[in-house]
């Protein structure tokens, strides 16, 4: 399995979006979406590498597999 590499913020949008987050608002410069079922919201930074422990916490908190992500990855 591949590492974790930071990604740009709009990859991870389309990413989170494509595993079925509802996108909700931004916020300054933070995006804000929802996962049904989720305890809270995905938040993703406007940053150009959204660190990896950033992306770590989105997926635990949708409850996506680094195999779901790498997947998603390469459609996007």
């Amino acid at each position: 399995m591949p590492r974790l590499t930071p990604v740009h913020y709009r990859t991870l949008i389309r990413m989170f979006e494509m595993y079925g987050c509802q996108y909700l608002r931004k916020e300054g410069s933070h995006h804000i979406l929802r996962f049904p079922g989720a305890k809270r919201a995905v938040v993703i930074p406007e940053y150009d590498e959204v660190d990896v422990e950033i992306v770590k916490n989105n997926m635990r908190t949708v409850g996506m597999t680094r195999e779901q992500y790498f997947d998603l990855l390469a459609r996007v």
